[in-house]
């Protein structure tokens, strides 16, 4: 299917890359950006009249090897990749090439997706020109436009609603596709801010219950050791996390496999027997989903009973754990181990309490309590996705409890659990490029901006708002950089659909991107964006890591495509704001200022850009000999280093969560609460299957889907057990139907023992590709998803589904 004028095709049409595709898309991109010059000699700016040399050493074949960073894309790493390079064309890519597997500094391997990068690079269908809206919002009619039309649109549009309603009825979503500081959101939130501001939002659609559960019992994020200190632990779980695949820092796996080298037993708990699950632990402990609070429950029971808690540090560091430990005032509450006895609600949370809850033998339960509370040090580190559910702060608490109770906090080889940004100073700044302050107060819960579309003004408190009382507009424009949140993200697709076609609602919509996403299909305007390597850029690490890795150009924007900083620093001189913008640099020189910012933060030795550049590593690291260890101070003298909690303490019970007088919902100790979405509720005698979608290793998020290499490898496919497939009459490669209420999806099977019975899972980012009856053809699991939030952190519950499948 082609979209007018542009030369796009859906990526269900997997458009094969020739080699003969490659060479017309240079040389049309050469056409129009004024020409691709030989490397091993000098490649252009296309934003000043600087020319850069290349480094390397130009081979007979004309090929020239440059080491950059890996398109920073939100992927959970950040890679060096080694780039092959002749006329022009990027021919071949592999990876980081140091001679080092120092666990000090080791080297920072790309996975797939990176590798495969070619694909991407040169696929036919990368957005090539401006676009305007020529049909309904969603169909994929547009035209082309030039630059001049496209940004002057832009920036009266902005001006207009500026007018007519107020800053605050602007909104740049939440976008992850690029951070590299001159490509991405942050681009044109800067210039809003220059602008007068725009509505802002907080939390991530990946950590929001986690970022905001955590400082609850420690009263900070930053609760992880450097990866260093893992192959001290005795005793790891892998609790719903898949670094394998999502990675979570670039070679945690890594470092996971030198501590199960090092005598460590690893295990792995998780609905679905994950790529983690097979090659790095040595069990897999699959788990109901949304039910991992009670078995943290029933492993506190047994931990607490036979007496295996830490009963020292407890008393020194923490507070709530019983009647003899509350805050003062609040001595007749339910404590932490009174909720754990069921001294107040008549429910001891026994293993086999929880056995019936979370399908894992009460055996299983009891063995796993006493691994953990004795062979130490021990570490649970939590994964993300069993916080992206129905009251999901709650095993964020209670794997943080768990770690308290057993000591294994502030020690070398310990875990803190909780988000666990990296000690001591927090990890990897993402983006420097500096957005200046919003000077809109208000701002939303990131999640909750189909909301603030349909009731903006009706919102305030109850909803998440800080910074004002209430909201003073409704959303009307949008503009949507390096983000396909708008359709293919968000939950509820049909409902997000239904929402941005209306433009009674949202006045004005621009998306840029490089691809026409489904996003994208819902914009006035479209505007073509280069990518990563067709400019210079600069990242750091993901979470963990102590380095900073350079983009280098490589090659010139093909077709008429601009990267985010031109695109807004075009808007910006329209607005008059070109100058405070800029600041009268270029991309390069933004990356200059970066590299200084590293220098005089994080890393005062790195050398300027011009010698990163000239040594051709790709990456300046700062080798770990001694890993920091979170909480060390405060574990050894807990008066004179007091934690950033009302108590000054470990809080098992939170006053602050008292205080909020929402029990049921929000408990001041961390509990099992039953999903509104459950096996155990209504909804399953239509719907009795419950629905995962998971991160998956062709794609990030959304970003890549469609590439050949990587579908070849990974198609997208609905995973069943075979117990629930036989009960259907379904069979490995069937075609079936996989719905509920919000909608439905009709995709292929793959039937495995890999996922427990009760549980299908599909891989989400998927794009979506609904039919003329709105059924999706592609695999979009957010036509599946809830808009609902979670009650704490305001944040999505998008894994609590459920669904029934059916053979077609």
């Amino acid at each position: 299917m082609k979209t007018d004028n542009t030369g796009y095709s859906s990526p269900a049409g997997k458009a094969e890359v020739s080699g003969m595709d490659r060479r017309c898309f240079l040389r049309m991109g050469a056409l129009f950006a004024g020409g691709l010059t030989a490397f091993g000699s000098l490649i252009g700016c296309t934003d000043s009249k600087r020319r850069i040399k290349l480094p390397g050493k130009l081979e007979k074949d004309g090929t020239v090897v440059v080491r950059a960073g890996c398109p920073a894309h939100n992927c959970g790493g950040r890679c060096v990749l080694k780039l092959f390079v002749r006329e022009g064309e990027i021919v071949r890519i592999e990876t980081d090439d140091r001679d080092s597997d120092d666990l000090r500094d080791p080297q920072l391997r790309a996975c797939i997706r990176g590798r495969s990068y070619r694909r991407r690079q040169y696929h036919p269908d990368r957005l090539k020109y401006p676009m305007k809206r020529t049909g309904k919002r969603g169909e994929g009619k547009f035209e082309r436009i030039s630059w001049e039309e496209a940004l002057d649109m832009m920036a009266s549009e902005l001006q207009r609603v500026k007018d007519q309603y107020g800053n605050s009825a602007i909104l740049v979503p939440y976008g992850t596709g690029s951070y590299n500081q001159t490509n991405g959101r942050q681009t044109a939130a800067r210039l809003m801010n220059l602008f007068g501001g725009s509505l802002g939002f907080y939390n991530s659609y990946s950590w929001a219950c986690i970022s905001r559960a955590t400082p609850y019992v420690y009263g900070t994020g930053v609760t992880g050791n450097q990866r260093q200190d893992w192959i001290n632990s005795r005793y790891i779980i892998m609790w719903g996390w898949n670094p394998s695949e999502m990675r979570d820092g670039t070679n945690s796996e890594f470092f996971l496999k030198k501590a199960r080298e090092n005598g460590a037993k690893i295990i792995c708990i998780d609905p679905r027997m994950s790529m983690s699950a097979v090659s790095l632990a040595d069990e897999w402990i699959p788990i109901r989903p949304g039910t991992d609070t009670a078995m943290m429950s029933a492993m506190a029971y047994v931990i607490i009973s036979e007496n295996l808690h830490d009963s020292d540090f407890i008393k020194r560091c923490c507070i709530g754990f019983d009647s003899t430990q509350m805050p003062e005032g609040l001595e007749d509450e339910e404590s932490y181990s009174d909720y754990i006895f069921g001294t107040r609600d008549g429910q001891p949370k026994t293993p086999e309490w929880a056995e019936q809850i979370t399908a894992v033998p009460a055996s299983t339960i009891s063995r796993i309590a006493r691994e953990y509370a004795s062979i130490k040090p021990a570490m649970l580190y939590q994964g993300y996705g069993m916080q992206r559910r129905a009251y999901g702060e709650q095993p964020v608490l209670g794997g943080c409890v768990l770690a308290a109770i057993t000591g294994n906090v502030g020690i070398p080889g310990g875990w803190a659990s909780g988000i666990a940004l990296q000690a001591d100073d927090g990890g990897p700044f993402w983006n420097v490029f500096p957005t200046g302050r919003n000077p809109v107060s208000a701002s939303i819960p990131v999640f909750l901006w189909t909301e603030a579309i349909l009731r903006g003004k009706q919102m305030g408190p109850d909803q998440g708002v800080i910074g004002a009382e209430k909201l003073d507009n409704n959303i009307k424009l949008i503009w949507c950089v390096a983000s396909n949140i708008l359709i293919n993200q968000h939950a509820d697709t049909n409902r997000s659909a239904k929402i941005l076609s209306d433009e009674n609602l949202v006045e004005f919509i621009a998306v840029q991107d490089q691809f026409l996403t489904p996003s994208a299909k819902f914009a006035d305007l479209v505007l073509p964006v280069c990518t990563q390597f067709e400019m210079w850029g600069l990242e750091d690490g993901w979470k963990y890591g102590d380095e900073v890795i350079i983009m280098p150009k490589v090659a010139d924007p093909p077709f008429e495509t601009k990267s985010d900083y031109q695109i807004a620093a075009g808007v910006a001189e329209r607005l008059g704001l070109k100058d405070e913008y800029t600041e009268g640099r270029d991309e390069y020189e933004w990356i200059q200022w970066a590299v200084n910012f590293y220098r005089n933060t994080r890393f005062p030795d790195i050398p300027d850009l011009e010698k990163l550049h000239e040594l051709n590593r790709g990456v300046y690291t700062r080798p770990v000999d001694e890993p920091r260890i979170a909480f060390s101070d405060f574990r050894r003298d807990p008066k004179n280093h007091p934690l950033n909690t009302p108590s000054g303490k470990i809080e098992l019970f939170s006053k602050t969560l008292y205080d909020m007088s929402r029990p049921d919902t929000i408990p001041p100790v961390p509990k099992y609460i039953q999903e509104w979405e459950s096996p155990f509720g209504s909804e399953s005698k239509d719907y009795p299957l419950q629905a995962l979608g998971h991160h998956y290793m062709p794609r990030v998020h959304s970003t890549h889907d469609g590439i050949d290499w990587l579908e070849e490898a990974f198609p997208q496919r609905v995973f069943i057990n075979p117990i629930d497939a036989g009960q259907r009459g379904i069979e490995d490669g069937d075609v079936v139907m996989v719905y509920n209420h919000r909608g439905k999806i009709s995709i292929k099977c793959r039937v495995t023992d890999k996922i427990m019975p009760g549980v299908v899972n599909i891989p989400q980012g998927a794009w979506w590709d609904p039919d003329k009856n709105g059924v999706d053809r592609r695999g979009n699991i957010n036509v599946l998803t809830s808009h609902r939030w979670t009650p704490l952190a305001f944040g999505n519950a998008q894994h609590t589904i459920m669904v029934e499948v059916k053979k077609q």
